[in-house]
């Protein structure tokens, strides 16, 4: 597996496995299979529901710890928001049934991010967030965030796949050192992502899957990847490209499908922060 260091020195792998949308009733079982398959992140979210699923097949799986890469994320906080976020680790560490954390991340730009980011700040001096990043921060609101506080995020979840690329994005994360992590990477199948004919072309000419060229591009990119699949057949195939590598000539076709717009929803959208602003987790 290969890794990427972040800029805190911290070693995470390139390729993990998500659980996003995964019922609470099946993580276990789907999460077993991906440890059993080779998957050694795993990337899941208080806002999923799943994790103290995802808990109990890390605890089972007989897996030393640290040979795992955990990561889950804080939803929006209520004030006060460093108090609030510190319970919300603590539940959220208890429900893994873990003593630490690999990465944790802030999941959506709004409350109060500042304070937020504080007390995530104060967890990963104590060594009980290895790592602290964001997800869903567009260019203003990262920078802003970085500027402002002592630490720099080590990771960006965002929206990334072949229709949404973010390429000038990628290069200001990259001068900033934040690495770039990719949400949705197959787009869940829209655009036709699956039978696209540039991409199908790729696949046939490696005798790889459309997928497996999707995550080989990202990943000579740089971009990280939490791909999720219920299916161990699928789960094997996602892990089985670092195999083959792409022609600059076939990264230059795929850079031409981005459409440079979200496939799912814009941060920016008033409706969308009035949504996430105002939805809330039982605690």
């Amino acid at each position: 597996m290969q890794n990427v260091t972040l800029n805190n020195g911290v070693e995470m792998p390139i390729l993990g496995f998500g659980v996003f949308q995964i019922p609470a009733d099946e993580t276990e079982q789907v999460v077993t299979e991906a440890l059993a398959a080779g998957y050694r992140l795993l990337d899941t979210a208080a806002s999923y529901g799943n994790e103290e699923a995802v808990g109990r097949a890390i605890k089972n799986s007989g897996i030393p710890r640290e040979e795992l890469f955990v990561t889950t994320k804080l939803y929006v906080q209520d004030g006060p928001a460093e108090e609030n976020t510190k319970r919300a680790f603590e539940t959220s560490l208890t429900k893994l049934g873990l003593d630490y954390l690999d990465l944790y991340l802030m999941h959506q730009p709004y409350g109060d991010v500042y304070g937020q980011w504080r007390a995530m700040e104060e967890l990963n001096r104590q060594g009980r967030a290895k790592a602290i990043g964001v997800s869903n921060f567009y260019p203003d609101r990262l920078l802003d965030l970085i500027i402002n506080n002592e630490i720099t995020p080590a990771v960006n979840q965002i929206e990334t796949h072949p229709f949404f690329q973010r390429a000038d994005y990628q290069e200001l994360m990259r001068e900033q050192g934040v690495q770039q992590q990719a949400w949705g990477g197959f787009a869940e199948g829209k655009n036709d992502l699956f039978t696209n004919p540039v991409l199908s072309d790729i696949a046939q000419r490696y005798g790889k899957s459309v997928g497996q060229v999707v995550l080989r591009w990202a990943i000579q990119r740089g971009v990280a990847q939490i791909p999720k699949s219920v299916r161990p057949e699928r789960m094997a195939e996602n892990l089985a490209v670092f195999d083959f590598a792409l022609t600059d000539a076939e990264m230059a076709s795929i850079a031409g499908l981005d459409t440079g717009a979200s496939l799912f929803f814009d941060h920016h959208d008033p409706e969308i922060v009035k949504w996430l602003s105002a939805r809330r987790l039982d605690s």
